[in-house]
């Protein structure tokens, strides 16, 4: 399929028929990843990340909000002392 390039504002745009974005399961506003291969134009669909909150509820099983009201350890600011030897923090 032949598209045509346009001018949107001060980019250029192509137009993605319908039937492409539902085969991909994409929607108007969605995140895509667009990258150059060659003399190709590559759009993808980001993986599908899970945040360490999603994760953590997975493996533990608990969501992570009442996980971290019932931690049992007292996370505090720790005392290292005084730099010994070229840190620089």
């Amino acid at each position: 399929m032949n598209a045509i390039i346009t001018k949107w504002g001060n980019s250029k745009g192509i137009r993605i028929p319908k039937p492409y974005l539902e085969n991909l399961g994409l929607n108007e506003n969605d995140v895509v990843n667009i990258s150059i291969n060659d003399d190709t134009i590559i759009i993808k669909k980001p993986s599908k990340r899970k945040s360490i909150e999603q994760r953590f509820e997975e493996f533990y099983g608990t969501d992570f909000e009442s996980a971290l009201e019932k931690n049992p350890y007292n996370f505090e600011l720790l005392d290292w002392g005084k730099p010994e030897g070229d840190e620089i923090w």
